[in-house]
């Protein structure tokens, strides 16, 4: 399988990009919402800003695409009016560095939940990077740095982990998968079985 992106692959991407964009745009009102409970819970659900990164690398299994589609799903949902503004731009391009830089590391070859996990967290980290940078954590009071940073990092990995992970294997098990990657030599061997 050739490792570099063909245009059905930015095609396929882009499209993800979009659904998410979408899914981002309606997501700014639902974590204001769940931000009146207090105590960072609006950290919980923050990392369904990230999963367009995992779901598309986790479709596609090529280089570039996390960081692709997460800056496509941003720019789509800046389109759309995104009640943050033009920093949507550069939060999705960090945010999918993040994810694209663990799923370097792998090599490109593991599209497993644990994969789909620490790209999570790169993500993450990425989104925090850019909340440095713009200040405010520094007002917080340590233990609510705490939970600020623990319920990113936890919500993170729920929904860009392991939701993108079950949500790929879904698509996988309808046979959608099969329309944007060729058949593996683990597909083949399944056939003669």
């Amino acid at each position: 399988m050739s490792k570099g992106l063909k245009l059905t692959d930015i095609l396929v991407t882009v499209v993800i990009a979009v659904l998410f964009a979408v899914v981002y745009r309606v997501w700014g009102p639902v974590s204001d919402v769940v931000k009146l409970a207090g105590l960072q819970a609006d950290q919980l659900v923050y990392g369904m800003w990230f999963i367009a990164a995992t779901v598309a690398f986790l479709l596609i299994r090529k280089p570039g695409v996390a960081l692709l589609a997460e800056a496509a799903a941003a720019s789509g949902e800046l389109i759309m009016g995104s009640q943050y503004g033009i920093e949507v731009l550069t939060y999705g391009i960090l945010q999918g560095l993040g994810a694209e830089l663990v799923f370097a590391l792998f090599a490109y070859r593991r599209a497993t939940l644990g994969a789909a996990c620490l790209a999570s967290v790169g993500a993450a980290a990425g989104s925090i990077i850019m909340d440095l940078f713009k200040g405010y954590m520094a007002d917080l009071q340590t233990w609510n740095l705490v939970l600020y940073v623990v319920f990113r990092f936890a919500g993170a990995v729920f929904f860009t982990g392991i939701c993108a992970y079950y949500l790929v294997k879904a698509l996988e098990a309808a046979g959608v998968a099969q329309l944007v990657r060729p058949a593996s030599k683990e597909d083949y061997n399944a056939l003669e079985k």
